[in-house]
């Protein structure tokens, strides 16, 4: 096993196989960056303080399903309608909960699945895309007149480890350590910093759109999935992003 930069234990040498890490930066002085909670002061080197559940991504402490209002900061978390943490353990914010078919009409039937058989595990595999920039080209959006693709981009795979699995690009100065960080070269520019979340529970593995430039598609569409409304997936599922990057999700042995 091996240490990288975020102090996950990794068995590959190249990517680290918990946060996709480079992990010839493990020998980084300083480790992990962190930040000071906006929240509570706390010191914090991920997306949630501990004290508090400050979410630093989204900016604060998240709505309870079915309310406009936040829930107020509080080392006790909020109840959640979704599936209770388990004994001694603490949910950061309320789960969100995933869309029904008939609630929207973007959704096909039959998609939401059950927890992961006995063995079996997520897998994030990160490529680049050619169909999928030559959609986001023909649509002439922000950034794509300049993105280009690139001639040579590395697969790579991340077990989805943990409840809530962030997309976008790192950025110290805003505190963002994205669990799948698409910001290591060569990275697509139409990625936003904060552009997607995989929120896995025992009943289901969605995906967020956080409200991105550019949007998040699935499947071969050009049609973007509703910003911040959760959508299920399933094995096989691909997650498209930016200009010509491609997460397709699968269930796979541990």
């Amino acid at each position: 096993m091996a240490a990288c930069p975020k102090g996950h234990e990794s068995d590959a040498t190249d990517y680290c196989d918990i946060c996709g890490w480079p992990m010839e930066q493990s020998a980084a002085p300083g480790g992990p960056q962190t930040v000071a909670c906006p929240e509570c002061g706390v010191p914090v080197d991920g997306r949630f303080c501990e004290n508090c559940g400050y979410d630093i991504v989204l900016g604060g402490p998240q709505p309870r399903p079915g309310t406009s209002a936040p829930a107020p900061p509080s080392s006790t978390p909020a109840p959640s309608s979704g599936t209770p943490p388990a004994p001694g353990s603490a949910m950061r914010y309320p789960v969100p909960q995933p869309v029904s078919v008939e609630s929207d009409p973007h959704e096909i039937e039959g998609r939401t699945i059950g927890p992961p058989p006995p063995g079996l595990t997520w897998v994030a595999t990160i490529t680049s895309d050619r169909a999928h920039f030559d959609r986001m080209r023909a649509q002439n959006g922000p950034d794509l007149a300049r993105v280009e693709f690139p001639d040579y981009y590395p697969e790579r795979r991340i077990l989805l480890n943990g409840t809530d699995i962030l997309i976008g690009k790192s950025s110290g100065s805003q505190g963002l350590h994205p669990e799948i960080d698409l910001s290591i070269p060569p990275s697509d520019i139409a990625v936003s910093r904060s552009h997607a979340v995989l929120h896995t529970t025992g009943d289901a593995l969605t995906v967020t759109d956080l409200g991105s430039t550019n949007g998040t598609c699935l499947n071969g569409s050009a049609r973007p999935i509703p910003a911040k409304t959760p959508v299920p997936l399933r094995h096989g599922d691909r997650i498209h992003l930016g200009g010509w990057t491609t997460i397709t999700v699968t269930l796979e042995s541990r």
